[in-house]
């Protein structure tokens, strides 16, 4: 399975596969037919007291990146998603943060991306 990452405020395509909001709002200005979603998993997203703690701040990053990898190791929602997911060539993970280089979605691919390399 291949995992991608994508703002939700981009356009769709049809390679992006099944697509997967990852973020436990839902995006402001968005339709649910523009978000053109195949799925919505909350469980996948940091906590809201992780969320609001982290604020987006870079500052913050590497102590949200631990404390959020923490969170999904312990929540074990990986394996699951992983398993129901198991026949989708692609996956595109979908978020609405503007900053995508602190974002969780990069955390969360890397912890799936792990789980899929134990197999």
């Amino acid at each position: 399975m291949k995992i991608l990452l994508k703002r939700i405020y981009e356009d769709s395509s049809p390679t992006d596969g099944y697509r997967v909001l990852v973020d436990r709002l839902w995006p402001r200005g968005i339709t649910k037919e523009r978000a053109a979603l195949d799925e919505w998993d909350k469980d996948l997203a940091p906590s809201t007291d992780l969320r609001l703690w982290f604020h987006h701040d870079p500052n913050r990053w590497e102590e949200f990146s631990d404390k959020y990898l923490k969170e999904l190791q312990e929540n074990n929602f990986g394996p699951e998603f992983l398993k129901r997911l198991q026949n989708q060539e692609v996956v595109t993970l979908v978020y609405a943060a503007k900053d995508e280089k602190h974002c969780h979605p990069l955390i969360l691919k890397g912890y799936l991306q792990s789980l899929e390399s134990i197999k």
